[in-house]
């Protein structure tokens, strides 16, 4: 017999041996070897808050995705609770007549974002609250920093979000996530925070923000849209993809303890090669174009909303996040229970 026969031999018998289909014959063992599992420790709920009372308010391009009260914010965080979910991250919608260029009611003591920080916490104590920290939101421009003559400035803005920052620590914010990207900005939060005796006070760091289509919803949710041109002057070219590694590792040593990437589905590369590159906790951020797009898609009858809907989330995890912030969060959990 000759060596090629043997061989030969040998694959056939090996090919009889190996079948790998054994470990999918039924639901009991692809449970057993399955290599990673959703749980509610995995989310960070979004959550968007107004002025006003009694109001929970659907966002036309998010169907099912609300803005709370803050009457109503106390339900929504203490079911939340109770659906296991332990983290928040706040964002407000602020009236017009309050906007400026400089972010002025960003820094007012009796903010509704400082009133909603102090909301959850006396709702449910135990609840991690993050606070979103930009500009956009309280822009007469609708941009992420102070405009002069129409270019958005970098270190005047950096001062205002570490003052925004100390305000919402002060406030009670276990985290202060900075999503601007402004270049020095987690180090003059950090320093602030520091010398400001809020040493606790952790920062999670948008690092890694591209410059998307996908936000629209959002700035829908928030009317935080940019009056004028783009975001392309801070947010990150969606063509480059090392530059996202050297952005989060300036973010870490300027003091940031959790580093995120943004958007989510079309930027799986990036969070497996951040997580690769970093020993810190990664967040992703399926974003609010994400959500709304299986929405719609679902609503038509072309997907299966629950089915897609797992099936992305289960991508961030395989992909290497350890956290996962998600309009979907609720309706994953409640299914998954």
């Amino acid at each position: 017999m000759s060596i090629f026969t043997i061989i030969k031999f040998y694959k056939s018998v090996m090919q009889q041996l190996r079948r790998n289909r054994r470990l999918r014959t039924n639901e009991a063992i692809r449970s057993l070897v399955r290599e990673h599992t959703i749980t509610p420790n995995d989310f960070l709920v979004p959550l968007f808050v107004v002025e006003g009372k009694g109001i929970k308010e659907e966002i036309m391009s998010m169907p099912g995705y609300y803005r709370y009260s803050l009457d109503l914010l106390v339900k929504e965080v203490k079911e939340l609770w109770s659906l296991g979910v332990k983290s928040v991250l706040l964002f407000v919608k602020v009236p017009d007549n309050l906007k400026d260029n400089k972010g002025t009611e960003a820094l007012n003591p009796d903010g509704l974002m400082q009133r909603a920080i102090k909301t959850v916490k006396e709702a449910s104590p135990e609840m991690l609250v993050m606070t979103d920290v930009a500009l956009d939101p309280f822009s007469s421009y609708g941009h992420d920093g102070i405009v002069e003559n129409g270019y958005i400035v970098n270190d005047q803005t950096c001062d205002v979000l570490a003052q925004m920052s100390l305000s919402h620590a002060q406030a009670g914010a276990d985290f202060v996530a900075p999503s601007d990207m402004m270049d020095g900005r987690v180090l003059a939060i950090r320093e602030l925070l520091e010398k400001e005796n809020y040493k606790n006070t952790g920062i999670m760091s948008y690092s890694a923000k591209y410059a998307s289509a996908f936000y629209g919803p959002f700035r829908d949710a928030l009317d935080s849209a940019p009056g004028f041109g783009d975001k392309k002057t801070y947010q990150m070219d969606f063509a480059n993809r090392d530059e996202a590694i050297k952005e989060t590792l300036i973010d870490i040593e300027e003091g940031a303890d959790i580093v995120m990437v943004k958007p989510g589905l079309c930027y799986l590369d990036l969070v497996r090669d951040v997580r690769d590159a970093v020993d810190v906790p990664v967040a992703v951020y399926q974003v609010s174009g994400e959500y709304a797009m299986l929405k719609a898609a679902a609503e038509k009858g072309w997907l299966d909303h629950d089915a897609v809907m797992l099936e992305q989330i289960m991508a961030f995890k395989r992909a290497g996040a350890h956290i996962i912030a998600s309009y979907f969060a609720k309706d994953v959990i409640k299914l998954l229970s």
